[in-house]
């Protein structure tokens, strides 16, 4: 398989391992194009004979700092409120892969960053790591199937205190809640990874597909009838001016001051 989709870079490693890298230091911001990149290559994966687990990592400091909203051309929203988002069509293909996702989260795992890591069958972190869900804090609401994932993971009462605060959690909290599955050193984030992904890929890989398939269920289609209610609510809510000031706010640090227009 080819090596390179876009910004991704695939190494497939000798014991099964396929160490899937984002290559957009330092901040890896996510847009359509990147998530389809990481779509294609999952595809790959799962139909090369010598990858029976993925580590899903990035270059830089940080996992994924969520949508770059400085870029003039981010590209990925919907004309009208009734079509769908394309950067959910995307997102869903992730959602559909066979092949179990370790993600290695360094730094910030921001909106919809956090929803890839969430994505990931497990997630590894530092005590450095950052994860959040801050879109209220951007004047409109969470994506990428946030509102349907991370309750099947910490529960309702806990995702609402993330969607409803748009609070930070730590590295040590996300373990404790049970989001993250290891906490590690920084310089021990990739390897811890790789040795998780390599005892997966040990076992009979028919059998860890079928756990995988009955585990996650209808998740996939979940995910698509999640995102295009998502979707929906994002476009009206964009178009508003506490999404302006969520922005701005944001950007410049400092609460938002926000007056429901």
């Amino acid at each position: 398989m080819q090596p390179k989709f876009g910004d991704v870079h695939v190494t497939i490693l000798d014991n099964f391992v396929a160490v899937c890298e984002i290559n957009r230091a330092p901040n890896n911001f996510f847009d359509q194009a990147l998530i389809s990149d990481l779509a294609d290559a999952f595809e790959a994966i799962d139909n090369h004979p010598g990858a029976r687990a993925i580590v899903l990592c990035s270059e830089g400091k940080h996992f994924c700092a969520g949508a770059n909203f400085a870029s003039p051309d981010r590209g990925s929203a919907p004309r009208d409120p009734d079509s769908p988002n394309p950067l959910y069509t995307e997102a869903v293909r992730l959602f559909r892969g066979k092949t179990p996702v370790i993600a290695a989260v360094q730094g910030a795992a921001v909106g919809g960053g956090f929803g890839l890591a969430v994505m990931a069958d497990f997630r590894i972190v530092t005590p450095e790591t950052r994860m959040t869900a801050n879109f209220v804090k951007l004047g409109f609401t969470p994506g990428f199937g946030l509102t349907h994932t991370l309750s099947r993971i910490i529960g309702h009462q806990k995702a609402n205190l993330l969607f409803f605060t748009g609070r930070r959690i730590t590295g040590e909290t996300a373990l404790a809640w049970g989001l993250a599955d290891l906490l590690v050193d920084a310089e021990d984030l990739r390897n811890e990874a790789i040795g998780l992904a390599a005892e997966i890929a040990e076992n009979a890989p028919l059998a860890v597909v079928s756990v995988r398939e009955q585990v996650r269920g209808d998740l996939a289609d979940a995910v698509k009838r999640t995102t295009d209610i998502e979707g929906k609510a994002q476009f009206k809510l964009q178009q508003t001016q506490d999404h302006k000031e969520g922005v701005k706010a944001v950007a410049e640090r400092r609460p938002g001051q926000f007056t429901g227009t």
